[in-house]
């Protein structure tokens, strides 16, 4: 399951928010667990909140001062509730200090403290649209991800078929690679799919009888993308004795891949000399934009064919 650790959100939102380590351990230091997070019924982020306890809580000017305002007794009391609630990290915002009966509790419990001069609801944004993408569940797919006419396709098929000659061609056209071979897909809004690449392979593509390519290196910067939403899936398909068992010649009904319960849309193309695939690639991209907007060309003919035969009878 996805995890992410408080020195990973430091370092990856240390320029963002100007993020300062007070105290507490950076290694190892304390993680979040997208399963335990799903199964526990406290907040993700928020200000400081003693009823219902958040993973991540934010101490700003109006929790100090009603920090400030307990008693002693209270102050120890109220933090002994945050003990056992899988307390992480705590942020200090707009430049306050720790009271001391706060900075006590941490050491004695290795949790980190944070701090930012940022407002509090600044800091709220930021890191639970960080988590959110960063503690999406994900599956993994093998193709090649490619940003195609500003659409996240992904060209899937059996070994050997030719996704990366594709993918290579439809690079040289201005298109921009995300990942080959291993695609990661997490599942970051109720119908969004983000396609991202594992650190070990960014940038590369392998093409048999050229091996690894560098394609930033080859192509420049904006040759590569470091993510994209998964909106198309082109499948490749060898033709047997000239034939696609189940591919109609005029399909009726757009079909779809079920990926995290998300439904895809998905086009077929058979794999055959003299073919130019990155121009029916791109094509198919262009078909699904227009039907986006409501412009179905194949029941655009179905019906003027219909109006055709209605005059002659």
């Amino acid at each position: 399951m996805p995890q992410v650790s408080v020195a990973q959100l430091f370092e990856d939102n240390a320029d963002a928010l100007k993020l300062g380590w007070i105290s507490g351990p950076r290694n190892p230091s304390p993680f979040l667990d997208s399963s335990e997070i799903n199964q526990a019924s406290q907040g993700l982020i928020g200000h400081l909140n003693l009823v219902h306890p958040n993973w991540i809580q934010i101490f700003s000017r109006t929790e100090a001062a009603y920090f400030a305002a307990l008693g002693e007794g209270e102050q120890r009391e109220a933090l002994a509730r945050l003990a056992s609630s899988g307390l992480v990290c705590v942020i200090l915002s707009e430049q306050e200090k720790s009271p001391t009966a706060l900075a006590e509790f941490a050491a004695s419990r290795n949790i980190p403290l944070l701090s930012s001069p940022l407002h509090s609801l600044q800091i709220i944004w930021v890191v639970r649209t960080y988590l959110g993408r960063a503690l999406a569940e994900f599956v993994t797919r093998h193709g090649v991800f490619l940003d195609v006419l500003g659409m996240g396709m992904l060209i899937t098929g059996e070994s050997g078929v030719g996704k990366s000659e594709l993918a290579l061609e439809l690079i040289s056209r201005g298109s921009g690679l995300v990942a080959d071979d291993v695609v990661e897909l997490y599942h970051i809004a109720p119908e969004t799919l983000e396609g991202r690449s594992p650190e070990l392979l960014k940038d590369f593509l392998e093409v048999r009888g050229l091996g690894m390519l560098n394609i930033r290196t080859i192509f420049g910067e904006t040759a590569v993308r470091t993510k994209k939403n998964l909106k198309l899936i082109v499948q490749m398909e060898k033709p047997v004795g000239g034939v696609i068992p189940g591919l109609d010649r005029l399909p009726l009904n757009a079909s779809s891949e079920d990926i995290m319960g998300i439904s895809i849309r998905k086009v077929v193309l058979p794999v055959a000399a003299g073919r130019n695939l990155a121009v029916l690639a791109e094509a198919a991209v262009r078909n699904y934009v227009l039907q986006l907007r409501g412009i179905d060309s194949t029941q655009e003919f179905i019906q003027r064919q219909e109006k055709q035969l209605n005059r002659r009878s």
